[in-house]
């Protein structure tokens, strides 16, 4: 197992920078999750730890030792793709086996490595199978196998669940937060789906542009983001944001009310508020005209306008809401649960 250092990595294509000055310390064993937007650099970051990138400046390190100038096959890593990169004319067996046999392992101990890694993945049944008869999810599956077989310091996963239909996905990622958990290997988990991220990382390194905006727990990044970035990326629905003016410890709306903040900050703002935490009040100072109703069953978002407005918003309620579509419905939050950031930078505002 190994930690792994990302000391001041700048990656260029000719002139242009696409990873500005990347920071971060990963532990053994812990799983970290890069997640952003499409064209943010996250897979560009990830293949710079494989060795399939070069890196422009900065340092890798892995286990200590610095990575830069070596080969793929010299990091004692195993990378996870997204579309399974399973050779067809193989067997699972042979698949899971094929990278041992170049490393010219004794067949004994490749046989009993790829048993191993099939029991824990329940494959075993699929072992003399070809790829083409094998449902997506089992691929994926083999592709993990592929990897742990390997024993590697580092798992590398790119997007491995893209190509899976949501209910797979949702018992894929558990699947592999367990397996991760059992083996202990330190992993880094590529995806723009904020909410894979959410519920398998340690940590999540949030990408935007090639600039980290933020690196943390889950949960930090929900209650205090550091940036509008951030606090609209993760958490769903989105967080809703108002433009404000602050004056001791209140926030003036769009709409003329007012909604008290833990804040002394004066002077224009921008509040976030999540549609969770929005509270149905009927003499609350946030008033919605609901647009429309989305069922969920556990709970319905209401989609509507500040009142008086064109500002978008949106609120989420417990259980069923059936009416209210051309209405007016009040809601009230907590000081505690607001969140101000600069309209200029859209980085937090500290109370």
């Amino acid at each position: 197992m190994a930690d792994i250092q990302l000391k001041d990595l700048v990656k260029s294509y000719g002139p242009t920078e696409v990873l500005h000055h990347i920071e971060g310390d990963i532990q053994d064993g812990e799983f970290i999750v890069i997640v952003g937007p499409s064209g943010c650099g996250k897979s560009t970051l990830l293949r710079m730890v494989a060795g399939l990138e070069s890196v422009t400046s900065g340092e890798i390190a892995i286990g200590g030792t610095r990575v830069n100038e070596l080969e793929p096959s010299q990091r004692d890593i195993a990378m996870v793709f997204q579309n399974y990169a399973l050779y067809p004319h193989m067997t699972v067996r042979q698949n899971m086996a094929y990278g041992l046999k170049i490393r010219k392992l004794p067949k004994a101990d490749i046989d009993r490595r790829v048993e191993e890694a099939a029991e824990i993945l329940e494959i075993k049944q699929y072992l003399d199978r070809k790829p083409r008869q094998l449902s997506g999810g089992q691929r994926q599956r083999v592709a993990m196998g592929r990897a742990i077989v390997r024993d590697p310091q580092v798992f590398l996963f790119d997007e491995p669940l893209s190509n899976l239909d949501a209910k797979l996905r949702v018992q894929m990622r558990l699947e592999i937060r367990k397996l991760q958990q059992r083996l202990g290997v330190t992993s880094i988990y590529v995806t723009h789906d904020q909410v894979e991220a959410m519920t398998l990382g340690d940590r999540l390194m949030v990408l935007n542009g090639g600039y980290v905006e933020q690196f943390g727990t889950p949960i930090e990044l929900y209650d205090r983001p550091a940036s509008m970035f951030v606090a609209g990326f993760i958490g769903s629905p989105a967080m809703n944001f108002l433009p404000v003016t602050l004056d001791a410890g209140t926030a003036s709306l769009p709409s003329g009310h007012q909604v008290s903040v833990a804040s002394g900050h004066s002077g224009t703002a921008t509040l976030g508020m999540r549609p969770e935490h929005l509270t149905a009040d009927p003499d609350g100072p946030i008033a919605i005209n609901v647009d429309m109703l989305e069922q969920l069953g556990a709970n319905t978002l209401i989609h509507g306008r500040l009142d008086g407005t064109e500002h978008a918003i949106t609120a989420s309620v417990p259980g069923h809401a059936h009416d209210g579509i051309g209405n007016t419905r009040r809601f009230s939050i907590a000081p505690d649960l607001t969140h101000l950031f600069d309209t200029d930078t859209g980085k937090r505002l500290d109370s």
